[in-house]
């Protein structure tokens, strides 16, 4: 290798680092290995994570676990779908182009609205992506927050807003859980868009209308963050319900939770703010022959416009992860997705319960889909930790986010949480 680079020496091919940051002995490594006796000390390893097929697991908060169809991941090996990270040259990757095509398409039926475009990195920036169009399309500089949208997604948008020059007002929540609305009535005046979540962060599902006509009585935009589609099949879309626009996140179909990733962002939104929105759509054509296509219609990033014009200089196309969340919304159909919501929602509340009967105080008394917060736990966090010696992830302690919650878990149940897991937790935190 020194020779086919023109390199005498591996000193000579060194000489640019300097002399006293270089390692002067030999790696402190074991010696070599067997190959299964390297898988086995692998496994050894990965033994020690709390994986979710030795634990129960009650951990929600923006990523879940739903149980997806094996064929899933079977299909997403199908050459038609290989392409490159991004498809500079799209027209040539038709089964590309007809996947993105069928992913806007579903996700304009699950949310409600007039568009959807090629997907985003993940639900954070696809919510901090929606507020910045909004100013944009308002010409005002003001965002207000929900401190019911999931902190991870706020701290993104917070990023976003320092580096654009925007303001961000964070709107309390009253005792049920629910958004303060008087309050947001006056943080709103004046304001380019406000920001919620449905269902809200605690799990908490509230009507949007009221938020809405708020929101359009101070010329201000909306936009709606859904961290867990899946209550689409039990709720009103909020397009539906006169929201601006949809910043989502759809890992909950198809796509396993993993440590941070991968995610599919989703914006979705009436058709007025099609010319402002981040990233891609691909359309369906028709050649000289009548043969159907698909074509990138629309693309507002620096890759295909003058970088001044780009709504933003970020956003790709998580075409992989898209695709899985559009084989599994496809094989759900609207009724498989009913059921599908039906069954968290019942399993959800079934844990309710019976964390009720074993002692636990409700933190909040409004509805909730598939996920809520108990509270009277003193050191919530030290439960959690407690609790994993019995193989019980127990929730998502909410003292790092919300200090006056430190008592609280946030606690998600699925149709992947069999009931002798649910009584489990039950009698784990009994008294």
């Amino acid at each position: 290798m020194l020779e086919a680079i023109g390199v005498s020496s591996i000193d000579a091919l060194f000489e640019p680092v300097p002399e006293r940051v270089r390692l002067q002995r030999a790696l402190d490594l074991p010696p070599a290995a067997s190959e299964p006796d390297l898988m086995a000390h692998l496994a050894a390893l990965a033994a020690q994570n709390a994986d979710a097929t030795r634990y129960a697991v009650f951990l929600g908060a923006g990523a879940y676990r739903h149980v997806a169809p094996a064929f899933v991941d079977q299909l997403l090996l199908r050459s038609e779908f290989y392409t490159a990270y991004t498809p500079y040259q799209p027209e040539i990757s038709q089964g590309t182009l007809q996947a993105i095509f069928e992913f806007q398409t579903l996700v304009s039926l699950l949310f409600g609205t007039d568009l959807a475009n090629a997907s985003m990195y993940d639900g954070s920036t696809a919510a901090a992506e929606g507020a910045t169009m909004a100013c944009r399309m308002t010409r005002r500089d003001r965002i207000v927050v929900a401190k019911t949208v999931h902190p991870h997604y706020r701290e993104v948008l917070v990023t976003y807003a320092a580096n654009l020059g925007l303001e961000i007002v964070e709107v309390g929540y009253r005792e049920d859980g629910t958004l303060d609305t008087q309050a947001l009535e006056e943080a709103s005046r004046g304001a380019a868009v406000v920001l919620f979540q449905y269902p809200n962060f605690f799990g908490i599902v509230e009507d949007p209308r009221p938020i809405v006509e708020l929101a359009r009585r101070a010329g201000a935009m909306t936009v709606a963050a859904v961290t867990e589609p899946v209550a689409m099949g039990l709720l009103a879309p909020p397009g539906a319900l006169g929201v601006d626009i949809v910043a989502a996140e759809l890992q909950a179909f198809g796509v396993p939770v993993g440590f941070g990733g991968p995610h599919v962002g989703v914006l979705a939104a009436s058709e007025k703010c099609m010319r402002q929105m981040p990233g891609r759509f691909v359309g369906q054509a028709r050649d000289t022959e009548g043969r159907i296509g698909y074509v990138l219609t629309l693309a507002t990033r620096e890759q295909h416009i003058r970088r001044e014009k780009a709504t933003s200089n970020i956003c790709t196309n998580s075409g992989l992860m898209a695709l899985a969340a559009t084989i599994c919304m496809a094989a759900y159909g609207k009724e498989g997705l009913s059921e599908l919501a039906r069954l968290n929602f019942d399993k959800a509340h079934y844990a309710h319960a019976a964390l009720a009967g074993a002692g636990l105080r409700p933190r909040f008394a409004a509805p909730f889909f598939n996920e809520f917060v108990v509270g009277g736990l003193g050191d919530a966090a030290a439960v959690q930790h407690r609790l994993l010696d019995r193989q019980i992830v127990a929730g998502l302690p909410l003292g790092p986010y919300y200090p006056e919650l430190a008592d609280s878990l946030l606690v998600a149940v699925t149709e992947a949480n069999p009931v002798q897991e649910i009584d489990a937790l039950a009698r784990a935190l009994k008294g």
